[in-house]
């Protein structure tokens, strides 16, 4: 046990700056620059030949020093004070008084020479000079070039700046690692709401990193890896930052694209740094978030293997996973949604021995869900969580978060003080419908026209015992609708084939009340149709629900998406075509008819959405009446209720028979 004290932070000490190479650059660069500058003084001045011809003549140049033919520097007495102030200026002269003070450039050397050796008082010297410097950047300047730019390219490739940048670390893990002390430890299974079966499987995981010994004296090995699957947005990524949280160890962080990269061999290198990393921080978690970027089935590539270097870096995960000792302290997480698409060899036992279903939330996961997220919102007091979890079904943690958010900017946006229920129910239809299109012109015709088909939804899904309860309906515009109807999916475990027969008549309502009221259809069943043909043709092919093809599935599995085959003849494929077409044409008449018993319900509820726009439950209820029906819904939150109030009843009672069992016997 150490027993020394822990240093404290000292916040007024500046941390060390590393040294860096860009700075010596720099000071390099300003120095030659100074230098520029400073010797502007005693530079000669450049003068053209007919003046230095002039300066000659009279008597002012005593010394010419000829370079390379090309150039002459002129020289002019220190003590002919006269000549200086007439070439320079009386400002300029004294500082002019170092010879050589003129440049000229010799138009032609021959003419210069007769020239200049007609005056015999003047001093001439012919020279040949060199320019090192300039040779060897003409020389070597070019490579130099390449050099500087192929090395550009290479960090830049390689991840910019920093210690994981550069050519020399393109091979290298681009892992993030969260320490114990790292913000990402602060998550906890406290802050995920919800997920309680998936919680429950990952225990095990967390209970070996805190207490490895415990498991290993008695011979057990814990799973090497954990695969959590699940829609998007259900809370993976959090989960595992849970897990690292509570184990309170060392957590790698990395996408499994981070893995392919242009060159050959990176993947794999990068797959051996991570777990070399890992191993020396053990006990520790490898996070691979969205596996399926690098663990996509070999063989099985739509692009014909064009890309062996994501295989060859699946090969290198796979044996690094199989490599490492039973009680090595590394556990690998990884997340996905295409759990299908997988290798087979990566989830077998020995690497991913668990697979972790984080499904979407029931009402009650969202009811806690919707706890968290309201925490930072100023929310009204009469607000009902229960009510919010039941009017978003199908909704994951990411949905709620943003539906959280968007009645706060709603509420902002109309100045309130708090977040109210319209303001969430706003935010829902906003998500799922689209932003409200009340300046889209439509004629009374046309709205009549969209108040009876979007009516014609509610009274047959009203009428029917398993079609899902109504929220609302309107006629308003949202996205590409002209109109909507709003209703409470019914989350079951299993569905009959009534259930389904009743959902595709209240999806052919619309059409069916355009028919029954006007004797003509327009174009506005369009998504109505394609959901009731999806639905017939998987009672078809799927769930063997047919007359003619009873307890028969077509469906396969394991079947590959971009397979070109069917696993049915051509006969066969005419008799699903003519049982969908019977079961949607018989739930079409099953529609007419709701409709055309109740016309007149039918005809009311259709005015009043005209004059509306926007009708609820309560609305359809007093034309129609109660329904005879408990939603399932309903049923389990009168359960979940009923639980609640019993526990802590049990929990007093089994108390009390711990108190009497803890009684010392009489003797």
């Amino acid at each position: 046990m150490n027993n020394k004290p822990d240093k404290k932070p000292q916040p007024n000490k500046l941390p060390k700056m590393r040294f860096n190479f860009y700075w010596l650059y720099g000071a390099i660069a300003v120095f030659l620059i100074f230098l520029n500058f400073t010797g502007e003084e005693n530079k000669m001045k450049d003068i053209p030949y007919s003046q230095f011809q002039q300066y000659v003549e009279k008597g002012y140049v005593h010394k010419v020093v000829i370079v390379n033919k090309e150039t002459a520097e002129v020289s002019i007495p220190e003590n002919d004070t006269t000549a200086l102030i007439e070439i320079f200026g009386a400002s300029q002269a004294a500082k002019h008084t170092k010879a050589p003070q003129l440049t000229v450039s010799i138009p032609s050397s021959d003419r210069f020479d007769e020239f200049i050796t007609s005056k015999p008082n003047i001093e001439v010297k012919y020279e040949e000079r060199k320019d090192y410097v300039e040779s060897l950047l003409y020389s070597f300047g070019p490579l130099l070039f390449f050099v500087l730019l192929w090395m550009f390219l290479m960090r830049r490739m390689g991840g910019g700046a920093g210690p994981q940048g550069g050519i020399f670390n393109v091979g290298k893990s681009r892992a993030q690692l969260f320490d114990k002390d790292s913000p990402t430890h602060k998550v906890t299974f406290k802050d995920v709401a919800g997920l309680e079966s998936a919680k429950q499987e990952v225990e095990e995981i967390v209970a070996f990193l805190k207490n490895p010994k415990r498991y290993t004296d008695l011979g057990g090995k814990i799973p090497k890896g954990a695969l959590l699957v699940g829609p998007p947005g259900t809370g993976k990524t959090l989960l595992a930052k849970a897990v690292a949280g509570e184990a309170n160890v060392p957590f790698f962080s990395m996408s499994g694209s981070d893995f392919v990269e242009m060159f050959v061999g990176v993947g794999a290198s990068r797959v051996r740094d991570l777990f070399r990393q890992a191993k020396e921080k053990s006990p520790c978690i490898i996070f691979i978030d969205e596996i399926d970027a690098v663990g996509r089935a070999r063989g099985k590539n739509p692009a014909f293997n064009s890309n062996d270097e994501r295989e060859n870096t699946l090969n290198q995960l796979l044996t690094e996973m199989d490599g490492f000792g039973s009680n090595s302290g590394v556990i690998i997480l990884a997340a996905t949604n295409r759990a299908d698409i997988l290798d087979k060899a990566l989830l077998r036992a020995g690497r991913f021995d668990r697979q972790i279903s984080v499904d979407l939330p029931d009402v009650h996961e969202r009811n806690e869900i919707f706890q968290v997220h309201l925490r930072p919102l100023k929310t009204a007091k009469d607000l009902n969580i229960d009510f919010l979890a039941k009017q978003t079904p199908g909704f994951s943690g990411a949905d709620i978060a943003n539906v959280c958010n968007e009645a706060a900017l709603i509420a902002a946006r109309k100045n309130k003080k708090s977040v109210e229920k319209q303001d969430f129910l706003d935010a829902v239809d906003r998500i799922i419908g689209g932003l409200e299109k009340k300046n889209k012109i439509t004629t009374l015709s046309e709205k009549r026209s969209i108040a009876i088909h979007e009516a014609g939804h509610a009274s047959v899904s009203w009428l029917l015992e398993f079609a899902n309860p109504l929220v609302k309906v309107t006629i308003v515009p949202r996205g590409k609708a002209l109109g909507a109807a709003w209703y409470l999916p019914e989350e079951r475990q299993l569905t009959t084939k009534e259930q389904m027969l009743d959902e595709m008549c209240s999806l052919l309502g619309g059409r069916a009340a355009e028919d029954v009221c006007y004797g003509k259809v327009s174009t506005g069943a369009l998504n109505d149709l394609e959901r009731a043909t999806k639905m017939a043709y998987a009672m078809v092919v799927y769930y063997g629900m047919s007359d003619k093809l009873k307890n028969i599935s077509f469906y396969d599995s394991t079947q590959a998406d971009y397979s070109f085959t069917k696993p049915y003849s051509d006969k066969t494929a005419e008799i699903i075509d003519q049982e969908m077409q019977s079961i949607v044409s018989e739930q079409y008449e099953r529609a007419k008819s709701i409709i055309a018993t109740n016309r007149e319900k039918h005809e009311e509820l259709a005015n009043l959405l005209v004059e509306n726009e926007v009708i609820f439950t309560e609305d359809v209820e007093r034309i129609f009446g109660k329904r005879p029906w408990v939603s399932r819904m309903d049923e389990l939150m009168n359960e979940n209720k009923k639980t609640e109030e019993k526990a802590p009843k049990a929990e007093t009672e089994s108390d009390s028979e711990i108190a009497n069992s803890e009684k010392p016997e009489d003797v």
